[in-house]
């Protein structure tokens, strides 16, 4: 299957089954922007949730936070996002349009600079909707701006966060305090960002508003290598969990021409999209930049002193950084497989292609859907029973409209992992059919034994 071809029929299925919708679809929409839906919300929700536990809940090193999208515009003066948080922006001068430079360079195979020198070669580089010859590049400040309070002046200007690590780090030392931790310690944070982004692409790969999971993780300067490693672990962990495949994903080492200038070593775990491959996640040791900044802007000591050798240090930072929105979309490129011919054994379907959406269990939006074979009173009677008891438990849909092949497929395309079918025996011998996504093997089930079955598969 052609691979645009390919990420069009995930995107269409994103909306037409509920995961991912246009943001403001009803006034024209809005670039960028898009709503996450009843089956993208459990999807998404489920992913942190299992993202917190795996990075933060089930290590004894680690803590989370929430902190303000909107801070002291300090902070980012501080950090360098003020003056150095910009892309290079070129405009066609003759249909008007603007791009980044470096997203063009790329597009033609030429490797753009990342330290805001002059590209390698602009040589040939054109407009790629008219042709028409591009301005020289300017730098464009990608955070969103906003005022506080009654008067829009600079004295009132705020910032959208453009990171959420900036909140961990001024927190850092109540953090150490309040929590009485020592090194190696991290913090970690789920939460949103914004960016005005003069290129968006790819659906929900990049957009202005977004969400991350990030982490700072808090070391001895002379440690660094070894806990980078393990980090690097741990990020291959969670992408085997994901369903990724291991050759779909690359390990990409940023030179040191091209990593941020206050890194000493960044990796970037890039994914084989339909449209490419692109950045997924990054892993980033940044060595004592960020306290020492916050330490020297805000006149605070953000020193560590270790307990045992009384010797007073700033820590050194490992960050892994993975985009919420990436990873979901990651998982449904994944997951997203297309059967020529179908797999059903009914003869309404068995030459039709089916879509099944394979994501994992303990991602998959609805656990289990309940099908009675006919609405009659008594069949609707037992299986709403049946739903009100699993709900306790899990995500459950109950559907009972069209066929039971339907039925199946529409699971099928959502992921569902188990449909519970209620027929006119399960009335005599309490029992359902309980059928599998992947496999298709049906097993009859009795009804008391649902919970357990379950609790076994779901394990």
């Amino acid at each position: 299957m052609e691979q645009s071809n390919s990420f069009d029929k995930i995107v269409n299925l994103a909306k037409q089954r509920g995961f991912i919708y246009p943001s403001s679809e009803i006034y024209g929409g809005l670039s960028a922007a898009y709503d996450y839906g009843p089956l993208g919300v459990e999807l998404k929700n489920n992913i942190k949730q299992a993202w917190w536990k795996m990075f933060v809940t089930s290590r004894a090193d680690m803590v989370g936070l929430d902190s303000a999208i909107i801070m002291n515009p300090k902070i980012w003066e501080a950090s360098g996002h003020v003056e150095n948080f910009s892309d290079p922006l070129v405009d066609c001068k003759s249909c008007h349009k603007r791009f980044r430079e470096d997203h063009l360079l790329e597009n033609k195979g030429i490797q753009p600079e990342y330290d805001k020198t002059k590209p390698r070669d602009r040589k040939g580089l054109k407009c790629p909707d008219c042709g028409g010859e591009l301005t020289p590049a300017r730098q464009f400040n990608l955070m969103l701006k906003t005022f506080l309070g009654p008067l829009e002046d600079s004295a009132s200007v705020a910032y959208l966060r453009p990171e959420t690590a900036g909140g961990i780090f001024v927190n850092f030392k109540n953090v150490l305090d309040s929590m009485r931790l020592r090194l190696p310690f991290g913090i970690a944070q789920i939460g949103k960002a914004f960016r005005n982004e003069i290129t968006t692409e790819n659906f929900i790969f990049r957009t202005r508003e977004f969400e991350q999971f990030e982490i700072e993780y808090f070391v001895k300067p002379e440690d660094w290598e070894q806990h980078f490693s393990e980090w690097q672990k741990v990020m291959k962990q969670w992408c085997l969990f994901l369903g990724l495949a291991q050759d779909d994903l690359v390990e990409h080492e940023i030179g040191p021409k091209d990593r941020a200038f206050y890194s000493k070593r960044t990796i970037d775990f890039e994914y084989k999209f339909p449209f490419g491959q692109k950045e997924l996640f990054g892993l980033a040791y940044r060595t004592d930049y960020d306290l020492t900044q916050h330490q020297k802007f805000s006149g605070q000591d953000l020193s560590y002193t270790d307990p045992i050798t009384k010797e007073k240090f700033t820590p050194h930072v490992i960050e892994p950084s993975l985009g919420v929105d990436r990873t979901v979309l990651a998982v449904l490129c994944a997951a997203y497989t297309e059967i020529e011919g179908g797999r059903s054994t009914t003869t309404e379907s068995n030459k039709e292609k089916e879509v099944v959406l394979r994501l994992p269990y303990a991602l998959a939006p609805i656990k289990i859907a309940v099908l009675p074979l006919s609405k009659k009173e008594h069949l609707s009677e037992l299986s709403r029973s049946i739903l009100m008891e699993l709900k306790k438990k899990w995500v459950v849909m109950y559907d009972e409209t069209a066929s039971i092949g339907k039925r199946y497929r529409r699971q099928d395309e959502i992921g569902t992992p188990y449909c519970v079918t209620i027929d006119f025996e399960s009335l005599e011998d309490h029992k359902v059919t309980v059928r599998d996504r992947d496999t298709m093997q049906q097993d009859r089930v009795a009804i008391d034994d649902l919970e357990s079955y379950f609790n076994t598969k779901f394990n």
